[in-house]
C-alpha cells in the first residue's frame, strides 16, 4: 500500500528548511556513506533520513518479496514534485547484494551512490515550475529480480509515464555510460541524453547491449527510458568492448572489465565513491530531466 508521510504546520516547515539547509551543506560522499549498514531496514531509513533533510515529502508503498525462500518486506519511496498531465520518471535502486555469509554488501557503488545522486536532483527542483510532474523513485529488491520496480509498475500502470531516466552505478570516473536504444518512441530521449552530452562537453559512451537494471522493466512495457552510470574512461571503454563487442573485443581471453570486480562484493566500498563524479552526476541528470521536460 502506499502510505503518505504529510508535513505539518509552520513549526514543522521551519524544520525541512532548516533539515534542507544542513543536507545541501553535506558533502555528497558523507551522504553516501550513511547507506552502509547492515540490514534492509536500516538503509531504508537512511534514505528517508535524507529526504527529511532535504525537506522532501514522500511515499512509501510497501510489498511482499522474499530473499532466499524467506519473505521480505520491500519498501519503494516515491517523491512526487509538480502537477503536469505527463510523468518524468528519475530512478534509481536503494537496496545492496547479500553475501554469501549473509552480510549486505556496502552497496554505495551499487547503487546508493545513484540514490544519493537523484535525491540532490529532486531538492533542487523541488520549487521549479516544470512542464512534466516529476516522479523521483528509489526502488527495493532490485538485486533480487528488478522486484521494486515491477511491483510499481503494477499498482501503477505507465499511462502517464513520458520518459524514465534510471541510474545504476554512478560512483567514481568521469564518463557517463547510457544505453542506447533504437526502439520506436524511444528517440526523444536518446536525443535528450546525447544534446546534454555534446552540450557540457562531456565524455559519454552509448551502449547497444546496456546491463540490466530497473530500466529493462519499462523497456518490456513499451516505455521510452535511458539507464546511466558513470565508470572511468578506460572501465568504460573495456565495459563497451566485454559486452557490445564480442569475440572481436581485442581483449584478453577472461578479461573482466574492473567494475564487474567490484560491485556484488565486499569491494563495493567507500574507498571507490568519488565527489567530483557524485556531483557531476547530480549536474548531468539535472540537466537531462530539464532537456527532457523541454522537449517531450
Amino acid at each position: 500500500m502506499l502510505r503518505k508521510l504529510a508535513t505539518g504546520a509552520a513549526f514543522t516547515a521551519v524544520l525541512a528548511l532548516s533539515g534542507a539547509a544542513q543536507a545541501q551543506s553535506t558533502p555528497l560522499r558523507d551522504q553516501v556513506a550513511t547507506f552502509v549498514q547492515p540490514t534492509d531496514l536500516a538503509r531504508f531509513e537512511a534514505l528517508t533520513a535524507l529526504l527529511d533533510r532535504h525537506g522532501l515529502a514522500y511515499e512509501v508503498q510497501t510489498f511482499a518479496g522474499e530473499r532466499n525462500g524467506q519473505p521480505l518486506e520491500g519498501r519503494n519511496v516515491i517523491v512526487t514534485l509538480g502537477d503536469g498531465e505527463r510523468d518524468l520518471l528519475l530512478t534509481a535502486h536503494y537496496d545492496a547484494e547479500m553475501l554469501g555469509d549473509g552480510s549486505l554488501v556496502e552497496g554505495v557503488i551499487d547503487n546508493a551512490a545513484s540514490a544519493v545522486i537523484i535525491a540532490e536532483v529532486a531538492r533542487r527542483l523541488a520549487d521549479e515550475d516544470l512542464n512534466h510532474r516529476l516522479v523521483v523513485i528509489f526502488f527495493d529488491q532490485e538485486e533480487l529480480g528488478l522486484v521494486g520496480a515491477q511491483r510499481w509498475v503494477e499498482a501503477n500502470g505507465t499511462g502517464r509515464i513520458a520518459a524514465v531516466v534510471n541510474s545504476d552505478v554512478a560512483a567514481f570516473g568521469d564518463t557517463m555510460m547510457y544505453s542506447e536504444h533504437a526502439r520506436e518512441g524511444f528517440a526523444p530521449v536518446m536525443r535528450a541524453v546525447r544534446t546534454v552530452c555534446a552540450e557540457r562537453t562531456m565524455s559519454c559512451l552509448g551502449y547497444p547491449v546496456y546491463p540490466p537494471s530497473d530500466d529493462r522493466v519499462f523497456t518490456a512495457a513499451g516505455v521510452p527510458n535511458v539507464s546511466v552510470g558513470f565508470q572511468s574512461r578506460v572501465g568504460a571503454h573495456q565495459m563497451w568492448l566485454a559486452i557490445n563487442a564480442g569475440a572481436a573485443s581485442g581483449l584478453a581471453e577472461g578479461f573482466l572489465p574492473e567494475v564487474f570486480t567490484l560491485i556484488h562484493s565486499p569491494n563495493d566500498n567507500m574507498s571507490r565513491v568519488e565527489e567530483a563524479t557524485l556531483a557531476l552526476g547530480a549536474d548531468t541528470y539535472e540537466a537531462i530531466v530539464r532537456e527532457l521536460d523541454e522537449t517531450l
